[in-house]
């Protein structure tokens, strides 16, 4: 590479814009003139331009998404043939390429992982190296994850499932053991969203939040899992778009443009030597807040950022550096990315092969997973009664949202040679409610109907009703009091080996060994 780099060059290097699979070839065009005009360092791909802020939930937009891994891997050695430094190729993928990528394996959410009693680390570090080598496979060397946000607040709107509990301990320690196992597979990661985003009401995509506590409360709690993670030599750290008054002299200014959180807190206080990386640079707490295209890349510069993060203003912003920055500072964040760089081997281009997964194997592994994190919340079950009823046909079965018949319900009917949804609810004298959460964002009851929630109370006050809870285990606040339910067990994912499981702890050949990894109250 040509250590004769102007200025220019240096801080281009510093720009991650984004880049969209599903796009116009206009775009893309567009994009590839970028790369080659004003020579950046790296991209950050996400699905779509609507998807973008969003994670994999049900789409608003229609698209036509096939093949998207291929579109990706294309893309990639697109671009990359567009360089003149190879690109760092980053992408959110905190449970995995799914979490942006069609038909690609899904892992479990942190929040579930949380719920692993023995030997959490071990396994919650094993899942993110088998994402990372996902990840590495399909052209991507940097993946902007895991969240080391603790998840204080059960009606936060972005944080919650992707947090990995309430317990800032356990979150301190099962953040880095993800960010190793990224790290083991040869993946780049980093620690977010400092400096806490769990104790927020505002989703950051959509406005600015607001975290009014001391800096005593702060370094006890959200502070603590960044902490732990720069003394065990973490080499990125992510900065979120909050507002932290007692962190930035009393005043509500975005921690992501923040010199008083970035430089002085994070960096001088804290000790952090790494990369620090700006969350997106086009979500709303920020994103118009200044006038002058580019004086937001400036501001998050000067504050201390050394990547800039789907920048929309790439030339300006670069223009506004050059004229304003020092030039140790610029010097300073070039270093860094380059020694990223050499550090993932980006430097040595090569052609990526469009990846083929082990699906069978993927699967078994889920099934290990959910064997570990599945709940025995309330009560107790009795397998030999299970069986007396199901035999008997006393045994009912009700679904909720009601829709296609699913794997439990199907393992269920082979099980008892019956159809158990077909079994009235006066005949049975106990009934198994497995509820499939429909979204994983608290937004209208986590997608769950509210005529649906009160017809699962109504059914629990009149006769023992067993719930299993396949989702976010934050939805259980809108289940009334949970000890009018003869069991509940909190299966955390609707994966197909989940309810397997669920049905062999049914059975009582599985006892649940998993924990809570949330406060609901």
């Amino acid at each position: 590479m040509n250590p004769t780099l102007t200025n220019r060059q240096k801080i281009a290097q510093i720009f991650f814009p984004a880049a969209f699979i599903h796009d116009s070839e206009e775009n893309h065009q567009a994009l590839e003139n970028l790369i080659r005009e004003e020579e950046i360092g790296g991209l950050t791909f996400f699905h779509s331009r609507i998807s973008a802020a969003a994670n994999f939930e049900k789409r608003q937009e229609v698209l036509d998404v096939s093949g998207t891994l291929e579109k990706l891997v294309t893309l990639i050695n697109r671009y990359q043939e567009a360089s003149t430094i190879p690109l760092i190729i980053s992408i959110d993928g905190e449970f995995g390429l799914a979490m942006r990528i069609e038909q690609t394996p899904a892992y479990p959410f942190a929040i579930s992982l949380g719920g692993i009693s023995q030997e959490g680390e071990k396994q919650v570090e094993e899942v993110h190296y088998k994402m990372g080598l996902d990840l590495k496979s399909a052209g991507i060397h940097l993946n902007l994850a895991p969240c080391a946000d603790v998840n204080t607040n059960p009606s936060n709107p972005v944080i919650g499932y992707r947090s990995f509990g309430s317990d800032t301990n356990a979150v301190a320690r099962l953040a880095l053991a993800a960010y190793k196992g990224l790290k083991k597979a040869g993946i780049g990661a980093c620690l977010k969203h400092f400096p806490g985003h769990g104790d927020t009401h505002v989703d950051s995509h959509l406005g600015l939040p607001v975290v009014n506590k001391t800096k005593q409360e702060l370094l006890a709690e959200e502070l603590y899992p960044f902490q732990y993670g720069i003394d065990h030599d973490v080499e990125m750290i992510m900065v979120g778009h909050l507002a932290v008054p007692a962190l930035s002299g009393n005043i509500e200014i975005s921690s992501s443009i923040s010199r008083d959180i970035i430089t002085d807190l994070l960096k001088n206080e804290m000790g952090f030597k790494g990369l620090v990386i700006s969350d997106a640079l086009n979500m709303k707490a920020v994103a118009n807040l200044f006038p002058n295209p580019g004086q937001l890349e400036w501001e998050a510069f000067q504050a201390g950022n050394d990547i800039l993060c789907f920048s929309d203003h790439v030339k300006e912003g670069i223009q506004f550096i050059l004229e304003r920055g020092k030039k140790e500072d610029i010097e300073l964040a070039f270093q860094k990315v380059l020694g990223l760089k050499q550090k993932l081997g980006i430097l040595e281009r090569k052609t990526i092969e469009i990846p083929h997964f082990n699906w069978e194997h993927h699967d078994k592994f889920l099934e290990k997973l959910s064997k570990e994190f599945l709940c025995q919340l309330e009560g107790e079950i009795n397998p030999i009664r299970i069986r007396d009823l199901g035999e008997s046909g006393n045994l009912g079965l009700r679904s909720f949202p009601s829709g296609p018949t699913t794997t439990f319900e199907s393992l269920l009917q082979e099980a008892f040679g019956r159809n158990l949804a077909e079994i009235s609810d006066k005949k049975s004298e106990l009934l198994i409610i497995p509820v499939f959460v429909p979204s994983a964002k608290p937004m209208n009851h986590f997608g769950l109907d509210k005529s649906d929630l009160e017809e699962i109370q109504q059914l629990a006050h009149e006769k023992p009703c067993i719930l299993y809870l396949f989702g976010n285990p934050l939805a259980l606040r809108h289940f009334g009091d949970l000890s009018i339910y003869s069991s509940v067990i909190v299966a955390y994912q609707s994966f197909e080996s989940t309810q397997r499981v669920a049905v062999k702890h049914l059975m009582g050949e599985w006892k649940a060994i998993g924990k809570l990894s949330v406060k609901l109250s």
